[in-house]
């Protein structure tokens, strides 16, 4: 009796694994008991069933990612009529007529210069705003929750109320300076179209120091008490202690922050369509308002792949140029 309970059956064997049992041949993850005939038919179970799980993931990458992905690069070298119908194999020429108009280059321009000052401003305000919340300070769960409600509001919504504060007739900024006393008569706070973009990019960076400061601020949240100690010990100063001990270690937690988005403010479509739709003459345009009015106001929905194709190229550079420089960095 005691012999049947210290080795189990054949049945708990096989469906049981123990968490402190490591094989080290492919043979040793046969429970034990298992007639010949079936060992064949359990190998093949234990390298099909791994695929199994992930299959329902590959599905929807392949229905929601891919297979859109194939499409659109279909359209870019088709010819597409304004109903949307491909005719047939256009060559480069969507690409040429991007290329060749006038207002691509000043779009592009457009893009660089909102991701860079977004991503660049929001995330050292972010980490700014995670140092400080990471202090113990009464009210320091209220001030969280504030800070998280840009990140929770919705883009149209945020975008909205920036365009009301900064209107001239009647927006929130002049009423108050007004009220104050700072002013005596109504400003015009977008004179020019690099004004307006400006304020964009000023509407970009707020709603995305949430996102850059909760993730910093759980690296932060993370780090030893004891490393800050022992610096104190050795008499280590508050800056040599953030650069030689916080920013090492809060470093992946930034570089995810920074990854990401970059993605989503290259992507980003509501701030800008909201405030200005790109308006006057496509001068606050980024690429995914500009390919939007090609397909949508224009009708020319090849020239609209085209554009999409080319910002695709751009972020899967900027994606494999920054997994290189991290795996050179793992190696050394």
């Amino acid at each position: 009796m005691g012999r049947a309970l210290a080795r189990p059956t054949f049945h708990a064997a096989f469906f049981k694994v123990l968490p402190h049992e490591k094989p080290r041949f492919e043979s040793d993850c046969i429970p034990k008991g298992v007639p010949s005939y079936m060992k064949k038919p359990y190998k093949l179970q234990s390298r099909v069933e791994p695929y199994l799980w992930i299959l329902p993931s590959v599905i929807l990458m392949a229905i929601f990612i891919l297979i859109p992905i194939g499409f659109v690069f279909r359209m870019a070298f088709s010819q597409v009529t304004k109903a949307g119908l491909i005719k047939g194999f256009y060559g480069f020429k969507n690409f040429q007529k991007v290329l060749e108009s006038a207002k691509f280059a000043m779009v592009l321009k457009n893009t660089i210069v909102w991701t860079i000052l977004v991503v660049a401003l929001s995330t050292v305000l972010g980490f700014i705003l995670a140092l400080l919340l990471n202090n113990a300070f009464r009210g320091r769960k209220i001030a969280r929750a504030i800070v998280v409600f840009p990140w929770a509001t919705t883009l149209v919504i945020q975008a909205s109320v920036w365009k009301f504060i900064i209107n001239t007739d009647y927006g929130a900024l002049n009423t108050l300076l007004k009220t104050l006393g700072i002013i005596q008569s109504n400003v015009d706070w977008t004179p020019t179209p690099e004004a307006f973009f400006a304020w964009e990019i000023a509407c970009g960076i707020f709603v995305t120091i949430p996102f850059v400061c909760f993730t910093a601020l759980s690296g932060l949240q993370s780090i030893d008490s004891a490393l800050y100690e022992a610096a104190t010990v050795d008499g280590s100063s508050y800056w040599q202690k953030l650069y030689h001990i916080t920013l090492p270690l809060v470093k992946p937690s930034l570089t995810v922050a920074t990854v990401l988005n970059i993605i989503y403010v290259f992507n980003s479509f509501p701030i800008v369509w909201t405030m200005t739709k790109g308006d006057p003459a496509s001068r606050t345009d980024t690429l995914v308002t500009y390919l939007y009015k090609l397909a949508f106001y224009n009708g020319k929905q090849g020239e609209a792949a085209a554009v999409s194709v080319i910002g695709f190229l751009i972020l899967l550079v900027c994606a494999s140029c920054y997994m290189v420089s991290t795996l050179k960095k793992g190696d050394a």
